[in-house]
């Protein structure tokens, strides 16, 4: 018998774009609950991330650093294909409410029609970071705005450095532009 085969292993998938104080929130239970996690970072270039895939991979290596039981890979293609090579049996997602849960549960469904005996556990936020989410980070620093207690300190310092990036060059794109 391997050794995944006797081992609890869950797969928290994920953009991570940027990694919040939530995800890490639901990492760190997640971690708590199975022997091993995998944090799969999704390379997905039509969602038009702020990190590429590696900057994200390594932002969340660095925020999960001290959690043993767990490892970050990047994943392109089907949830259910990252899965089953880690040989994870349990897909751990975060549900802030119940428009979340609806769509998560849709996609518990559809992972679980593609591999039979896949399971989702669903864990509901922690109160205090039911409101954070990637997209509404990228916009608060987009906007100038201090994204403190949404992420980490150094993530927050990615994140005002990309803003400021992104910031210049919508500037220049625009004064390009005939009026």
């Amino acid at each position: 018998m391997s050794e995944k085969e006797w081992k609890r292993i869950a797969i928290v998938p994920g953009s991570f774009d940027p990694v919040t104080l939530a995800h890490f929130d639901l990492i760190t239970r997640a971690a708590s609950l199975f022997d091993e996690v995998v944090v799969g970072v999704l390379e997905n270039a039509s969602k038009k991330p702020w990190f590429s895939a590696e900057g994200r991979v390594l932002m969340v290596q660095r925020e999960v650093q001290g959690l043993r039981n767990v490892r970050v890979i990047r994943f392109a293609g089907l949830l259910v294909d990252i899965a089953a090579t880690e040989g994870a049996a349990v897909i751990v997602r975060g549900v802030r409410g119940g428009s979340d849960l609806e769509y998560e549960t849709l996609m518990a469904r559809m992972n679980a029609h593609l591999r039979p005996g896949l399971d989702t556990v669903f864990l509901p936020s922690a109160p205090h970071l039911s409101h954070v989410a990637s997209r509404l980070v990228r916009e608060i620093a987009y906007l100038g705005g201090s994204v403190a207690g949404l992420v980490s300190d150094k993530v927050a310092l990615a994140v005002a450095t990309r803003a400021e990036e992104k910031r210049a060059d919508d500037a220049s794109s625009r004064e390009g532009r005939p009026e």
